[in-house]
C-alpha cells in the first residue's frame, strides 16, 4: 500500500514525462546522491551492484536493484566496468536514462555510445565530446587551438619509456606521467631527477589500465607547489554554457583530492576571471553538453595553465551546490532530457556565490601508516549534523563491512558559512562529532590539516601534505566507550582474568563515603581539600627543616599504610586506583595531621600494570591532586628502584626524579640485603631529586635469639654507617613482624641514646599478633613515627590497627590523629574488604610461627597465591618449612623484596621437586633453579651480610652465570634514555618520561600493559565490582570516563556460541544506543591435552621442574646443545626459570610451544646423544 501510494505521488508530479526511470552505473556514495535528486524529480531509480556489494547502502536506497553477473563471474571492480551487462540490465527493466556517476565508466566514450545506440539517454556529454575532451591529450590540443595556456607536455600519448626519456631530455625534471583517461589520482606518477622513469611509466600505465580499462598515458612538466583550481561547468544542448565559479582543490595526496574549498580563498580576481573565461571558452569550443569540470594549475606567479576537462560530475560538486544553490545533478538529468539552461533559470548573470563551503572526504585510511586502507566491520557509526553541515554518505553505517576492493571513502562532509573562517570552524566541529569505530579513519589527520596555519590562511598547494610532516602529529580518537565494552563483553563471556582471583566480590553496591567530623564535631566539606598538614611545612621549609620539626613534635606520629602495604599484605596488592581516589577527599580531612600516607612504590608499581592494567603514575598524580596536604611516602628498593634486581645508576636517578615531580615526598630507601653500597644509590638519587630521605635498616628475625647474626651490635653498626651516609630520617623496616616488644624497646632506645636528634620511623607487620605492643614499645622508647593501618585492613600480615595503637597510648603519647576520625574512615575500608574478598588469603589469625619461618607479611599472601597457581596449594605447611630451609641455604639472609622472593621461589622449587636442603647441596650443579635464585647467587642483588655460602654458590651458577664481586650497577652500562624514549615513541602513543621510567623497571610488563590499554582503554575508570565480575543483564552501570562525561551501560544479552568461529555476540545499550561486541569464547576452544611426562630417571628427557606457562622455546628438533644450554623458559606467576639441557647432544622431540601450559614433570624435549 505504501509503495503504491508513493508511486501515485510520483505520477502526479512528473517533471520529465516518460523519461522517468534512471539507472546509476556506479556504487557507494554517488548513486545515493543521484537517487535523491532523481526522486525529487519524481523518477524511479535503479541500482546495480556486484556480489561483494550486496550489503551496500546504495542498493537499498534505490527503488530497484540488480546484481551484475553471477557470483564469481567478475572481480569486484570489473563488475562495474561491464558495459554490455549493465546495458542489458537497463533494457530488461525499462530504464530510460543512465547516469555514470564518477570513476568506473564515467569517461568511457564507448559506454556512452552504446547507451545512446540502445535507445536510452546518456546523462553526460556525448561520446564524441568525451573523445574530444575526456582524453587529456585531445583536451590539451583543444586548449592550444583556443590560445589557452598549457603546461609543456607531449603532443600526444606516449607508447614507450624511450619517449618519456626523450621528453625529459628536452624539458628537464620534474615531470608527471598521467593517465589520458580517468582521474582521481590514479595512473599518475611524479618523476624527479634520480628517480626511475621507466618504473614510473610502467606503474602509471598499469594502474590506468586497471582503473579505467585504458592504459594510455602522456607526460608533461610538473610544476612545484602550484594551486589546483577547477571550474564547474554546465552546458545545454543548444550551445549555451555557464560556469558555477571555481573550487580550490589544492589539498591532495597522491594526486587524490582530500579537502576542497569553494570559492578559492586567495585567488586574485584577475586570475579568477581569466580562468573562468578560459573554462567557458573551451567548453563552448568543444560543443560541450551537460556537467563537466575544467581544471587548471596556478603557479607562484599566479600564471594559470589548463590541464584537463573532466566530462562528468565531480566528487566535490557538493560545495559548489552549497555556495550557488544550484542542484547540479538535477540540472544534469534535466539537460539530458532536453531542457535548456534558460528553462532551468541558469543564466550566467543570475548565478552568484554566497559565502564559502569546504568538503572533507572521510575515508577508512590510517594516516599514521601512510594512509593504508583499513578494512573490517564498522561497529559504531554516529554522524555529524546541524546548521551548515551536509553529509553525502555511502557505506557509512553500523554493521557495514568495509572491503579492500573499492575506494575507501565513507562519507563526504561539507560545511558552509558566510566566511571562510566560520566554515572552517564548522567543519572542525562536524568532524569532532563523528564517532566511527571498528575501522581506522582519516578524521584525526583532517583535524590536524584544518588547524594548520597554512590551511587557515588558504595558502595550500598540491604537495602541501607531502611537504608538511607536522600534519601527521595527530590527536587520535581514544575510542574509550567501545574499548570498555570490549572488556565487559569478555568478562561476560569468559569471566575475570585477573590473576589470584577466586570467586566474585561479596558486595554488590558502591561503597558509601563516610562523613568525617572535625574537632568541633562539624561535618567536613569535601568540596575543597584542607590546607592543614605536614606537607605545607615540608614544601615551604625543605627536607632538613621538616625532619627537625618532626623530631621536635612532642609525641609519636602515625603513617597510614592502608593505601599500599596493608592491601599488599592482605589482598595481594589488588586495590585499584578508583577505590583509593573515592576515599581520598575524606582521608585528606580525617588524617590531615598524619606523618604521611604510604601509597606508592614497591609491589604496587608492577602489580598496577601487571594485574590491574593501570598506570601507576596516573594513580600517583590523581591521589596527589586529591590529597595535597599530607606527605606521600613510597618504597624504593635502593639500586633496584622498584624492580627486582639492580639497574644502571642513571635509571634510578631518572625514576626518582619522575616520582618526586609526580608527587612523592618521602622515599623509604632500603636494600634487601642491607648492602650499604646498594642503599647509597637510592639515597643519592633522592638527594639529587630534592626528596626526603628515609634510609632504612631491614630488620630480620629475632635479634634477641642467641646466636642470631643480626643482633643489636649489627643494627647499631648499620645505623652508624647510615648516619655517616646522610639521611633525613632513619627507617627500621621489620618485614616479617618479628620485632618483639622487648627487642623494640632495646633497639629504639639504643639508637635514641646514641643519636638524640635523629628522627626514627618504625615499620612492622602484625603477623605474630604483637604488632600493637611492639609499636607502643617503639613510641615509648623514642620513635618519632610508627606505621599503622586502618582497622579493617590491619592485623595478620598487615600493619597493626591504627585505632588499637591510638587507644594503647591514649593519655600518654600524642599521635595527632583523633581515634573517631580513624573509625569513621574505616567504615569505607570495611566495605572494601568485602569488595576485594576474592583476593583474601583466608588467614584465620596471628601466626607466631613467623619467628621461625620469618616470611615477610607482604610476601605471605602472595606466596600462598603462587603456591596455588603452581599446584602447591595443598602443600602450604610443607612450603613454610621449606622456606626456613631455603633461607639457610641462601646464608640466613635479610628477607625483603626481592630477596624474600628468592627464598620463596627456592622453597616452592624444593617442594615441587621433593628436594631437601641436603639434596640441593648435593645436586646443585645439576638442577635448573629459578631465575631469581640464579640472580641472587650471581650477585645481582648485592652481597649478603657474611658473604655467599660456598661451595653452594659455585655449584649453582657454574657454567650458567658469572660471580659478581662488586656492586652490580658498576658493571651495568648506563641506559640511553633518549634512545629508549625514541624507541617507545615509535611503538606507542604519547610517551612521557614516566613511561620511560616504567619501561626501565619492567620492560615486558610495561609492553604487556600498553597492549592491554590499547585493547581495552583506561580500565581504571571502571567500578571495581564490574572490573572483577560481569554485570547482570539489564543492570545499569555508570562509568565516568572524565569529568562531566559519564557512560551509561547496560548488558542486554549474550548470544549463542558460533560453532564456526568460536565467538559470541554480547549486546549492550550504551547511552541509550545499541552496541554489539564480538568476543572469543575461550572455554569453547579448550581441548583436553594429555602431555607426555619426562622420565625422571632418564637424563636425556628434559622435564618441567614445576607447573607454569612456556614463554619461550629456544631449541627445535636437530639443535645441537651442550649440557647446561637453555632449551626453554618457563613462567609461573612472577617467577621465571630457564630450563637447561641435562646432557649434551642433538635435540629430538620438542612437544611444547610458546604459551603452552605445562605441569611439573611434563616433557619439554628429548636429547639424543
Amino acid at each position: 500500500m505504501a509503495d503504491s501510494s508513493l508511486q501515485s505521488l510520483r505520477d502526479n508530479s512528473l517533471v520529465l514525462g516518460s523519461n522517468n526511470k534512471i539507472l546509476v552505473a556506479n556504487r557507494g556514495e554517488i548513486p545515493i546522491r543521484i537517487f535523491r535528486s532523481a526522486h525529487e524529480l519524481s523518477m524511479q531509480t535503479v541500482a546495480i551492484y556486484s556480489h561483494e556489494d550486496r550489503l551496500s547502502m546504495h542498493r537499498l536506497k534505490a527503488d530497484e536493484a540488480y546484481v551484475i553477473g553471477k557470483r564469481g563471474q567478475f572481480s569486484p571492480v570489473q563488475a562495474y566496468l561491464q558495459i554490455d551487462e549493465i546495458i542489458s540490465i537497463a533494457k530488461e527493466h525499462g530504464v530510460n536514462m543512465i547516469h555514470p556517476g564518477y570513476g568506473f565508466l564515467s569517461e568511457n566514450s564507448e559506454f556512452a555510445r552504446k547507451v545512446e545506440e540502445a535507445g536510452m539517454i546518456w546523462i553526460g556529454p556525448s561520446h564524441t565530446v568525451i573523445d574530444a575532451v575526456g582524453d587529456k591529450v585531445s583536451a590539451r590540443n583543444l586548449a592550444i587551438a583556443n590560445n589557452v595556456p598549457v603546461v609543456p607536455g607531449t603532443p600526444g600519448p606516449i607508447e614507450t619509456t624511450a619517449e618519456a626519456e626523450a621528453f625529459v631530455a628536452e624539458y628537464g625534471y620534474p615531470v608527471i606521467i598521467k593517465a589520458a583517461f580517468g582521474g582521481g589520482g590514479r595512473g599518475m606518477r611524479v618523476v624527479r631527477e634520480g628517480d626511475d622513469i621507466a618504473d614510473a611509466f610502467n606503474r602509471a600505465t598499469s594502474e590506468a589500465k586497471t582503473s579505467f580499462g585504458n592504459g594510455t598515458c602522456f607526460i608533461e612538466r610538473f610544476l612545484d607547489r602550484p594551486k589546483h583550481i577547477e571550474v564547474q561547468l554546465l552546458a545545454d544542448g543548444y550551445g549555451n554554457c555557464v560556469h558555477l565559479f571555481e573550487r580550490d582543490c589544492s589539498v591532495q595526496r597522491r594526486h587524490q583530492k582530500v579537502v576542497e574549498i569553494a570559492p578559492a580563498k586567495t585567488l586574485p580576481q584577475s586570475v579568477r576571471d581569466a580562468i573562468l573565461t578560459d573554462a567557458v571558452k573551451l567548453a563552448s569550443s568543444a560543443n560541450y553538453k551537460n556537467a563537466g569540470t575544467a581544471e587548471f594549475l596556478v603557479d607562484n606567479q599566479n600564471r594559470h595553465y589548463f590541464i584537463e576537462i573532466n566530462p562528468r560530475i565531480q566528487v566535490e560538486h557538493t560545495i559548489t551546490e552549497e555556495i550557488t544553490g544550484v542542484d547540479i545533478v538535477a540540472a544534469q538529468i534535466q539537460i539530458a532530457a532536453g531542457a535548456s539552461l534558460e528553462q532551468l533559470g541558469l543564466l550566467q548573470d543570475k548565478i552568484t556565490t554566497r559565502g564559502f563551503a569546504i568538503q572533507c572526504r572521510i575515508t577508512t585510511e590510517d594516516p599514521s601508516k601512510n594512509f593504508q586502507p583499513d578494512t573490517g566491520k564498522i561497529e559504531v557509526y554516529r554522524s555529524s549534523g546541524g546548521n551548515g553541515v551536509r553529509l553525502d554518505g555511502g557505506n557509512g553505517f553500523a554493521g557495514a563491512i568495509i572491503s579492500p576492493h573499492y575506494d575507501s571513502m565513507l562519507v563526504k562532509c561539507s560545511t558552509s558559512g558566510s566566511t571562510y573562517e566560520i566554515t572552517r570552524r564548522k567543519m572542525i566541529r562536524a568532524l569532532v562529532e563523528f564517532r566511527i569505530r571498528g575501522v581506522k579513519t582519516n578524521i584525526p589527520f583532517l583535524l590536524a590539516l584544518l588547524t594548520h596555519p597554512t590551511f587557515m590562511a588558504g595558502d595550500c598547494w598540491t604537495t602541501f601534505i607531502d611537504d608538511t610532516p607536522s600534519l601527521f602529529e595527530m590527536v587520535t580518537s581514544q575510542n574509550r566507550a567501545q574499548k570498555l565494552l570490549a572488556y565487559l563483553a569478555d568478562l561476560c563471556v569468559n569471566g575475570s582474568s585477573i590473576k589470584g582471583q577466586v570467586g566474585v566480590p561479596k558486595i554488590t553496591k558502591e561503597a558509601d563515603i563516610p562523613v568525617i567530623h572535625d574537632i568541633n564535631g562539624w561535618e567536613c566539606d569535601y568540596s575543597e581539600p584542607p590546607t592543614e598538614g605536614w606537607r605545607s611545612y615540608l614544601l615551604e621549609e625543605g627536607p632538613e627543616a621538616f625532619a627537625r620539626q618532626i623530631r621536635a613534635f612532642d609525641g609519636t606520629l602515625i603513617m597510614d599504610t592502608t593505601w599500599r602495604d596493608a592491601h599488599q599484605s592482605l589482598l595481594a596488592t589488588r586495590v585499584r586506583t578508583i577505590d583509593l581516589a573515592n576515599i581520598a577527599p575524606a582521608t585528606a580531612h580525617a588524617l590531615k595531621y598524619a606523618f604521611a600516607l604510604e601509597c606508592w612504590g614497591g609491589a604496587t608499581f608492577d602489580v598496577s600494570m601487571r594485574f590491574l592494567h593501570e598506570d601507576p603514575w596516573d594513580r600517583l598524580r590523581k591521589l596527589r591532586k586529591l590529597v595535597p596536604n599530607i606527605p606521600f611516602q613510597m618504597l624504593l628498593r635502593g639500586a633496584n628502584g622498584v624492580a627486582y634486581s639492580s639497574l644502571p645508576d642513571n635509571a634510578i636517578d631518572h625514576f626518582v626524579k619522575q616520582a618526586k615531580d609526580a608527587g612523592v615526598d618521602i622515599f623509604r630507601v632500603f636494600d634487601a640485603l642491607n648492602d650499604l653500597e646498594q642503599l647509597r644509590v637510592g639515597v643519592e638519587a633522592v638527594r639529587k631529586a630534592g626528596g626526603v630521605i628515609e634510609a632504612t635498616v631491614c630488620y630480620s628475625g629475632d635479634m634477641l635469639k642467641r646466636g642470631k647474626k643480626y643482633n643489636l651490635a649489627y643494627y647499631l653498626e648499620m645505623v652508624d654507617k647510615i648516619v655517616e651516609m646522610g639521611t633525613h630520617f632513619l627507617g627500621i623496616k621489620d618485614m616479617a613482624g618479628t620485632l618483639k616488644p622487648s627487642a623494640a624497646t632495646l633497639l629504639i632506645s639504643s639508637i635514641r641514646k646514641k643519636y638524640p636528634s635523629l628522627p626514627i620511623h618504625v615499620h612492622t607487620h602484625d603477623s605474630a599478633g604483637t604488632g600493637v605492643s611492639s609499636m607502643v614499645a617503639c613510641a615509648k622508647a623514642g620513635a618519632d613515627v610508627v606505621d599503622c593501618a586502618l582497622n579493617s585492613l590491619s592485623g595478620l600480615t598487615s600493619q597493626p590497627s591504627m585505632s588499637a595503637f591510638i587507644a594503647a597510648v591514649d593519655g600518654e603519647i600524642d599521635v595527632a590523629i583523633h581515634e573517631r576520625n580513624a573509625r569513621e574512615l574505616d567504615s569505607y575500608w570495611a566495605e572494601m574488604r568485602l569488595l576485594y574478598s576474592c583476593f583474601e588469603a583466608d588467614l584465620k589469625g596471628p601466626d607466631p610461627e613467623v619467628y621461625q619461618h620469618e616470611i615477610p607479611g607482604g610476601q605471605l599472601t602472595n606466596l600462598i597465591f603462587q603456591a596455588q597457581q603452581v599446584g602447591l596449594g595443598e602443600k602450604w605447611l610443607e612450603t613454610k618449612r621449606a622456606y626456613e630451609e631455603a633461607n639457610m641455604l641462601c646464608g640466613d639472609i635479610v628477607k625483603v623484596t626481592p630477596t624474600s622472593k628468592v627464598v620463596g621461589d627456592l622453597a616452592q622449587f624444593m617442594v615441587s621437586n621433593k628436594l631437601t636442603s641436603e639434596d640441593v647441596n648435593r645436586l646443585a650443579s645439576e638442577l635448573d633453579f629459578p631465575d631469581s635464585v640464579l640472580d641472587f647467587f650471581e650477585g645481582l642483588m648485592g652481597t649478603p651480610y657474611g658473604g655467599f655460602p660456598e661451595p653452594l654458590r659455585t655449584n649453582i651458577i657454574s657454567g650458567k652465570r658469572r660471580k659478581l664481586t662488586k656492586r652490580p650497577g658498576l658493571e651495568l652500562k648506563p641506559f640511553d634514555l633518549p634512545a629508549i624514549r625514541e624507541e617507545l615513541s615509535s611503538r606507542f602513543n604519547k610517551i612521557t618520561e614516566c613511561d620511560v621510567a616504567s619501561y626501565n623497571m619492567y620492560p615486558k610488563v610495561y609492553e604487556a600493559f600498553r597492549k592491554i590499554k590499547e585493547k581495552y582503554g583506561d580500565l581504571s575508570v571502571l567500578p571495581t565490582r564490574f572490573f572483577l565480575a560481569a554485570p547482570k543483564l539489564n543492570e545499569e552501570i555508570a562509568v565516568e570516563i572524565e569529568k562531566g562525561k559519564t557512560l551509561i551501560i547496560k548488558v542486554m544479552a549474550v548470544g549463542d556460541l558460533s560453532l564456526s568461529t568460536g565467538t559470541r555476540e554480547v549486546y549492550f545499550e550504551l547511552n541509550g544506543e545499541m552496541r554489539k561486541v564480538t568476543v572469543e569464547d575461550k572455554t569453547a576452544a579448550i581441548e583436553t591435552i594429555t602431555r607426555p611426562k619426562a622420565d625422571a630417571h632418564n637424563p636425556n628427557e628434559v622435564g618441567a621442574p614445576m607447573a607454569g606457562v612456556v614463554i619461550e622455546v629456544r631449541v627445535h628438533p636437530g639443535t645441537e646443545v651442550k649440557k647446561g644450554d637453555p632449551v626453554c623458559v618457563l613462567s609461573a606467576m612472577k617467577m621465571e626459570m630457564v630450563i637447561s639441557a641435562s646432557v649434551a647432544g642433538k635435540v629430538g622431540e620438542v612437544p611444547v610451544k610458546e604459551n603452552d601450559s605445562v605441569d611439573a614433570g611434563d616433557l619439554i624435549c628429548k636429547i639424543v646423544k
